[in-house]
This record gives C-alpha cells, structure tokens and sequence, in this order.
C-alpha cells in the first residue's frame, strides 16, 4: 500500500468546466477491488460526452474524478482474494462511468474483473487507449457482425481508433479488410492488411462493386 494517504486527481466540478489538480484520498480496497497504480488514462469520445454532461447512459454526480480506459500496476488486493496480485501490470475499461472513481488519478480502486494482463509487448500508454475502442470493434464484428473467414469485410475510417482495431480483429478471425481512409493514411490501413480505398477519390458504388465483383452481400462496419 502507498504510504501516503493522498494522491494527486483531477476534478471536474460542473459539467464542461476545467479539471483541477487537486488532493484526494487514496480510495480504500474492499470485496473484489483491486488498488492500481495509474501509469496511463485513455480519453475518448465518450470521455468528452460525460464531462460534457451528454452521455445520457454514463451520467455522473458532480464534482468526479473522470477516466474510463487505464493502464497501471496493482498495488493491493482485497483479502478476499484475486488472480491479480501486487507488481502485475494490467489494463481495462473500469473507470467513471458508474460508482467507482475514474481513472485520471495516482490511484484507483478497480474492480478485478473489469482488468486483465497487459500485454508485454505493448506500452502503458498503448494499452491505454486499446479497451473502449477494443469493445466497441469487437460487439460490432465479432458480437453482431459474426465475422468469419471468407468473408469480405469494409470498414469505413479504418485509421480510425475503431476503425483500426476493427481492421484487426476482421484479420484475426480470416476475413478479407478493406479499409475506407484519406490518401495520406492509405500506408496505415495497409500495413494492418486491409485493402486501402481513398474515399475521397471514389464513390461508395464504384469501390463496393469493384471489391466485391458487384455481389451484394458484404459484411460493413461504421467507426
């Protein structure tokens, strides 16, 4: 446990007001918590609509520390025990968008099953900014979609924080990607193995029937 009592956190007091850096007390651990050491916050769309006051389904009571996606180091279990133990390194989707403080702190009380390992090949700040937009890809093509090998599928802003991830996610599971994007992003779809198409230059008619040899069942997904 840290042996201070407080932590430096950012406050919003009113709704699209400015964050303050303040002192907080370091939130206490109970059944199912885990006390992580935040190393890195994600800020997302929907980041921008709760301290807006615009998220109808992740409404919070002012003044909140904010923070959905984080990336850290646990630093204390709960004694009831968890898979998770003090020095692993963990990411996740746990932050303020109910009852548990958010993620733009020194610390946070996490609850276990909302974290899992973090990759070691990717950085504290790289998994950061995977989970909400790892979500949102996945209930779209794997949930919906049910993405599968064979199938073409066309992703509209595939440099996009979705639209990228979704890329991947239809590769991993065998489908053929083609990616929407702007002409100087081309180079970045393609190197996720999607088929690169400037929508600036072509309308969606013309590439849709030139990609799927004028079929007309493709699998879609929006950003």
């Amino acid at each position: 446990m840290p042996t201070s009592r407080s932590m430096r956190a950012l406050v919003l007091e009113r709704h699209n007001g400015p964050f303050i850096l303040t002192e907080a007390e370091v939130p206490a651990i109970t059944a199912g918590l885990v006390l992580v050491s935040i190393k890195a916050s994600g800020v997302n769309p929907l980041d921008t609509k709760i301290r807006t006051g615009n998220a109808a389904h992740a409404r919070v009571e002012l003044p909140a520390i904010l923070g959905i996606d984080l990336a850290g180091v646990v630093e204390a279990v709960a004694p009831d025990g968890t898979a998770f133990k003090p020095g692993d390194e963990v990411y996740g989707m746990a932050g303020r968008v109910g009852a548990l403080q958010g993620s733009l702190a020194t610390f946070m009380a996490v609850d276990a099953d909302s974290l899992a390992i973090k990759p070691a090949n990717l950085s504290m700040r790289e998994a950061a900014a995977l989970p909400l937009v790892f979500i949102t890809a996945w209930e779209g093509l794997v949930d919906r979609a049910q993405v599968h090998a064979g199938q073409r599928v066309l992703v509209h802003a595939g440099a996009g924080g979705v639209g990228h991830v979704a890329v991947q996610i239809a590769r991993a599971f065998g489908a053929q990607v083609f990616a929407t994007v702007s002409k100087d992003k081309m180079k970045i779809a393609e190197s996720y193995g999607a088929t690169a198409i400037d929508y600036r230059s072509e309308n969606v008619e013309s590439y849709v029937a030139q990609h799927t040899d004028s079929e007309a069942s493709t699998s879609s997904m929006t950003r």
